[in-house]
């Protein structure tokens, strides 16, 4: 079948603004639309979910993301409501779960299912916290309290200020980092705005990183949180 690469700048512009662009919304699929907007409408990152033949890796349902939702999604930069519910069918039938068809989700929940169970994809991200064991997950969830002088942060700010609060750091630096905003749900939302940060700095997220002495410049041997 045929493929479509990633929407980028003034193509970006041209497919995606308007009325009837985007991934239809039904029976809330809001969270579904939103993550798979976000991974795939204009990155080529995790096209290997796509592609790849991995040895756990459903070929229907990568089939049904390939060629019912990404390359309409590129090609015309609209995807029916029809299109998510045939996926949703699917991850209702695989991860045992009968809500996925009409129930709001958190979206880490459909991301773990559909790489790990379905595709069968390694982990994308290794945490450490306090020093204790390493974690492997598919994404990160900012959780963090409310901060007074954060009144329209960025992303930059959030992970940082998540990093902190939890004493995490990344053991490697990522092939792909998917951050959930704490910006979800229908009942409370901690930020009316965030605003996307182009480009993310983690050299002070990861663990072990060699980096500069704010006082002398030299190589730093000890972190002040």
């Amino acid at each position: 079948p045929e493929s479509f690469p990633p929407l980028r700048n003034e193509a970006a512009v041209r497919v995606l603004r308007g009325r009837m662009k985007g991934i239809q919304g039904h029976c809330n699929s809001c969270y579904m639309d939103a993550a798979l907007f976000s991974l795939f409408s204009c990155t080529s990152v995790l096209d290997i979910m796509l592609f790849k033949p991995f040895p756990l890796c459903d070929r229907n349902v990568q089939s049904i993301l390939r060629d019912e939702i990404v390359n309409p999604l590129r090609k015309t930069g609209f995807v029916r409501a029809s299109s998510v519910m045939h996926l949703r069918e699917q991850l209702t039938e695989k991860g045992q779960c009968s809500s996925f068809t009409n129930a709001e989700k958190d979206p880490e929940e459909f991301l773990s299912l559909i790489m790990q169970q379905i595709l069968g994809i390694e982990p994308l991200l290794k945490l450490q916290s306090g020093g204790q064991k390493e974690q492997d997950c598919y994404c990160y969830q900012i959780f963090m309290d409310k901060q007074e002088d954060l009144v329209v942060p960025d992303v930059q700010q959030l992970v940082e200020h998540s990093f902190l609060s939890s004493e995490l750091k990344l053991v490697e630096i990522p092939s792909c980092f998917i951050i959930q905003m704490p910006r979800f749900g229908k009942d409370y939302k901690m930020f009316s705005k965030i605003i996307p940060s182009l480009e993310l700095d983690i050299t002070d997220l990861l663990l072990d990183s060699p980096r500069e002495c704010c006082v002398c410049g030299d190589v730093a041997t000890l972190e002040c949180s």
